[in-house]
This record gives C-alpha cells, sequence and structure tokens, in this order.
C-alpha cells in the first residue's frame, strides 16, 4: 500500500532509501509517497508541481505493480492539486514501462527521455497546427525577455530564406516579462513580416528549472543533457508537425549557457533532417544587442539607451502603464540588491 511521507522521519529514510538505489535526491517536491514491507521502505516516488520524480523501488518489487501504484498516487494527489497531466524524466530503458502506464514518450536522446500523460502534446500540437501554411519552413524559438532589435533582425534575417518562419516564443512564465507581454511585444516586432507565424512553445520547451537530474550519474553533463533532450523534443515531435528544415539563431559572444544551446543545436538538429543555421548577432555602438542590456538600462531609468535596443512595438510596451508598472518593479530589484 502507498502512502503519503510526511514526517520528517520518513523524509529522511526516504532520502537514504532513494540514493541507495543509486538516484539523487532532490528536495521540494509538494508530495512524497513511499509503500513500506515488513516496516522497510521498498519504494519512493515524488511530485514537484507536474513533474513525477525520484521515483525508486528496491530490485525484487521491480516486477510487481508497485510502480502504477506509485505513479497512481501521485497522479492522483498532482489532481487535487490542480494539474491536468504530468512529466517523467528518466533513463531511456526505462521509459518502456511508463508507456505502459499510458505515458507517452516525447523525446529520447542520450541518458534522458521525456514522457507525459494526459494528452496535453496532442492538444496543444493540434492548436498549434492550425496556424500552420502548406510547404516546408523554418523556426526560430526565442524567450523574448524584452524582444528587441537583435530579435526582429534575427528573424528578419531568417525569414528571407524561408516559405513560411513559425517564431515559437517560450511560454515558461521565468521571465521579468510575463509571456503575454512577451508575445505580444513579438506580435508587434514581425507585423510587417507577412510569411512569419508568431506561436507558443506551450509546455513543451525543456527548461533547466524544471529538468530533475536524479536519475543521471554522479558527474553527470547535466546541463548539455537537458538541452539536447530540449533540442530532440523539437527535431522530433515539434519540427515535422511544421514541415520545418531550418532552425534558425544567433550567434553567442557571452552567455555560457546560450552558447552550450548552439551546440546542442549543431549536434542534435541535423539527426531529425532539420538544419541549424546560426547567424551573426545584432550590434548596435560597437556591442551586441542583448535583452539583458534591455533590462540593465530599465533599471538604470535609461529610457533613451533603449532608443538603439528595441523597436517601436517594445517601446510601446514599455511606455504602457502595464510596462511602466513592470519596469518600476525592475528598478526596485535592480536598488534591493546593491
Amino acid at each position: 500500500m502507498v502512502v503519503r511521507l510526511m514526517a520528517s522521519a520518513d523524509v529522511v529514510r526516504a532520502r537514504a532509501f532513494v540514493e541507495a538505489q543509486g538516484l539523487g535526491w532532490e528536495a521540494g517536491c509538494q508530495d512524497l509517497v513511499g509503500a513500506f514491507e515488513g516496516g522497510a521502505l521498498v519504494a519512493v516516488g515524488g511530485r514537484e508541481g507536474d513533474v513525477l520524480k525520484m521515483i525508486a523501488i528496491d530490485e525484487p518489487h521491480r516486477s510487481g505493480s508497485l510502480l502504477g501504484e506509485l505513479v497512481g498516487e501521485l497522479m492522483q494527489l498532482g489532481a487535487a492539486a490542480g494539474h491536468d497531466g504530468f512529466f517523467v524524466f528518466t533513463r531511456p530503458p526505462s521509459a518502456g514501462s511508463f508507456e505502459a502506464l499510458n505515458f507517452t514518450l516525447l523525446a529520447s536522446h542520450g541518458q534522458a527521455a521525456l514522457l507525459e500523460s494526459g494528452g496535453r502534446f496532442l492538444a496543444w500540437l493540434q492548436a498549434a497546427t492550425a496556424a500552420r501554411r502548406p510547404g516546408p519552413g523554418g523556426a526560430v524559438v526565442m524567450n523574448c525577455n524584452p524582444f528587441t532589435l537583435g530579435h526582429q533582425w534575427l528573424v528578419e534575417q531568417a525569414a528571407a530564406r524561408v516559405p513560411t518562419l513559425y517564431a515559437f516564443v517560450v511560454r515558461e512564465d521565468r521571465s521579468a516579462f510575463p509571456f503575454e507581454a512577451r508575445l505580444r511585444m513579438v506580435r508587434a516586432g514581425t507585423r510587417h513580416l507577412p510569411n512569419v507565424v508568431v506561436l507558443d512553445t506551450g509546455r513543451y520547451a525543456v527548461s533547466a528549472v524544471t529538468f530533475p537530474a536524479y536519475f543521471l550519474a554522479k558527474g553527470a553533463p547535466v546541463e548539455a543533457i537537458q538541452l539536447e533532450l530540449d533540442v530532440a523534443l523539437f527535431g522530433g515531435r515539434i519540427a515535422p508537425a511544421f514541415q520545418v528544415t531550418h532552425r534558425f539563431f544567433g550567434s553567442e559572444p557571452g552567455c555560457a549557457t546560450t552558447l552550450a544551446y548552439n551546440e546542442a543545436m549543431h549536434r542534435v538538429l541535423p539527426s531529425f533532417g532539420v538544419v541549424p543555421v546560426e547567424l551573426p548577432r545584432q550590434e548596435a555602438a560597437g556591442a551586441y544587442i542583448s535583452a539583458s542590456k534591455v533590462r540593465e538600462a530599465l533599471g538604470r531609468d535609461d529610457l533613451a539607451g533603449l532608443q538603439s535596443l528595441v523597436p517601436p512595438g517594445t517601446m510601446d510596451y514599455l511606455r504602457s502603464p502595464e510596462g511602466r508598472a513592470l519596469v518600476a518593479h525592475l528598478r526596485a530589484a535592480r536598488g534591493s540588491t546593491r
């Protein structure tokens, strides 16, 4: 019988059990469950948001029903918390066990696989492909925090090279600018390009924040594995649905994470028949344009300095009541870190 583990002593036991199975312990679960036999803990599972993780079962019990019981209990608890589907990240050899529990494999690459329950990917894909245009095309995937002249230049350059360009905006709201604002800025900044279709990524951009590394060996290159899985999800599932043959992205002179992502695209995309196209970054006043520079200028209240960094649509947003309130928040946050 699977029960919730809430007492501090049970959490300590759960951690020891998970680590004894050769897995890593990750704090932050909203739900932690386990199963006992003769007073001994024989299985553990956790849920953080809509991600199920740290699912560990003692070797003698792995052929039974415990996996289904753990997952079922975690999904029930997650549904009560308002989630309509769940992700599982695991080792590729374990993917079949979750597929037997009605999870759908979304991507598998190298040391990681991503599965989902609830049919959310297909629902998102059906809604997104309603905007699909006939024939092959290209894609850019951008966070746009906020949308800059550099982003606009990248889209313009990419759109000139393909019949249709799909500009995907990352939906995950962990940016200074909320998703809906970022989406509006991208639409405003690409309105002059008739062959550009602006879409959102839904939940289907694998984030370093939500990617659990508990199942990876100690010392594994977690960031590279996470980035490659994200690229594989795009290349294997999203690109074919939109007939994307080329993915465009800007060169990265400074940010190590973005540089690593560019390298992952060069490594992984060709295996899915997608050509990676890296374009040089746009400059202003002898320096590369970046969203971080825009945020820094806003933090300094340097509106004049934004003229060479953002297009009119972004400036209109920054001057709107909503934008002014956000800018005030950014300035306050900058002041609090001094």
